[in-house]
């Protein structure tokens, strides 16, 4: 049995028990108790979350568990001595230890992912790195593996974490089966990226999201002003000024981001050339597409096709022999 201890404290986010939720599900698919929980804090007792909620946990102690992870919340305060004292016993005794979101600054603190690369919510990455210059901070990735410890991006990106864990622990379609009781898509790889077009231009109005939409699922096209302003039913001069007002973007420059995204996607998959994705997403050349992802993420096609394959590769690796006693 793989024994988890999550580790809670005042304000933590609730978003933290779906990783609870994906662990209690794996032990539905699997028919007997394959994980077992519990909910940890310094002081053990009640703990208050931001949306007032309150759970019991109990005080940390000397008990071994298998994994341990850290919740997350909207403050990114320092951690006591007790807490990283647990951190650090925890990387000696435990397989993993998992941080999503601002966990990372616990385990940053405590000073276990000095020379790692770590994650966490796009909003936290740039004072993570600045605070703990010792840690690889990659900004824009849904979760990292580097040795025993497990970083994600914050909110959803836990549900990720946790069944990639599950997929490591019992298999692919195990973790399938989860997902799909979770009524979620299947894992993103750790190596997928937290940007999406589609929020970051998030129109209004219908039209404009009619013609947002359109674009879409026709990158192939040319897509001028005209053919989007017509799908608007609006004059190209109108659909210009609508479009830029309500999304704070041109509309090549939003043809743009949702042409990188798509390729970035297919990139990630690894299963087409440069020049067939820059085909099919409408970039026409590579090197378009070079100079677009160079605009939009600052990082080429082929630093996303090596850091893809290279947490795909972290993923296959990360099978870990436990400690005596772990589990």
């Amino acid at each position: 049995m793989h024994k988890i201890g999550l580790v809670v404290f005042p304000e933590f986010y609730l978003m933290g028990f779906a990783a609870i939720t994906a662990f209690e599900l794996a032990n539905l698919v699997l028919g007997e108790t394959a994980y077992d929980v519990t909910v940890l804090s310094e002081a053990g007792g009640m703990v208050t979350s931001s949306a007032g909620i309150r759970v019991e946990s109990r005080a940390l102690d000397d008990e071994i568990f298998d994994t341990v992870m850290f919740a997350s919340g909207a403050a990114i305060d320092t951690a006591s001595t007790v807490l990283e004292e647990f951190v650090r016993r925890s990387l000696r005794t435990s397989r993993r230890i998992a941080a999503p979101c601002t966990g990372a600054f616990v385990l940053a603190q405590a000073g276990v992912l000095d020379g790692r690369r770590a994650t966490t919510h796009w909003r936290f990455a740039g004072d993570l790195q600045r605070r703990f210059p010792k840690v690889a901070v990659a900004e824009d990735r849904i979760f990292i593996v580097d040795g025993s410890m497990w970083t994600s991006a914050g909110m959803t990106a836990t549900i990720d974490m946790a069944l990639a864990m599950i997929e490591n622990d019992f298999g692919r379609d195990v973790a399938r089966k989860v997902a799909r009781n979770l009524v979620v898509y299947h894992r993103r790889a750790g190596g997928h990226s937290q940007f999406s077009a589609m929020l970051e231009l998030e129109p209004k109005s219908d039209r404009i999201q009619k013609a947002i939409d359109y674009a879409s699922a026709n990158l192939r096209k040319g897509l001028s002003v005209e053919e989007l302003a017509s799908i608007a039913s609006l004059s190209p001069r109108q659909f210009s000024r609508a479009f830029s007002e309500e999304t704070g973007y041109t509309p090549a420059k939003a043809v743009e981001l949702l042409r990188v995204e798509a390729a970035r996607l297919m990139l990630e998959r690894g299963r087409y050339s440069m020049d067939t994705i820059a085909e099919q997403v409408g970039f026409l050349s590579r090197d378009r597409m070079r100079s677009a992802f160079m605009r939009v993420l600052g990082q080429t096609p082929q630093d996303i096709r090596r850091s893809a394959r290279g947490s795909r590769n972290a993923q296959a690796d990360s099978t870990f022999e436990a400690p005596v006693g772990s589990l």
